[in-house]
This record gives C-alpha cells, structure tokens and sequence, in this order.
C-alpha cells in the first residue's frame, strides 16, 4: 500500500503528484494492463525475441546507446 504524509504546508497538488509518482513506480497499472488478456508462451517468447533484435537493431545503427 502507498503512503504519501503531508509535509508542513504543502499543497495537496504536490502531494498527488508525488503519489503520482511513487504508483507509476510500482508497476500495478502495467502489470493490470499485461493480465487483461492471455497470450499463450509461445507468442509471448516470440514478441520478446522481435522485441530484443528491434533493439539490437538500433544499438547497431547507433540510435540508441
């Protein structure tokens, strides 16, 4: 469970915004979004390995580091 305490006189705009922040952290909402639907394994290790050469693909053509 995320706690957020109030600070001395801090608006309640910062702290959600600091829970904002702290939830995205956790990973719940990505992880609801991954169990929405099933995908078989076979599927799933496929996707992992399009998704790992397309990334190879731009390390190589240094696109990214």
């Amino acid at each position: 469970m995320i706690v957020i305490h109030l600070k001395e006189n801090e608006t309640l705009d910062k702290a959600l915004k600091r829970f904002k922040k702290k939830f995205e952290k956790t990973g719940v909402l990505k992880e609801l979004r991954r169990r929405t639907y099933f995908e078989k394994k076979s599927v799933e290790l496929r996707n992992e390995k399009q998704r790992a050469s397309y990334i190879q693909k731009l390390r190589d053509d240094g696109t990214i580091l």
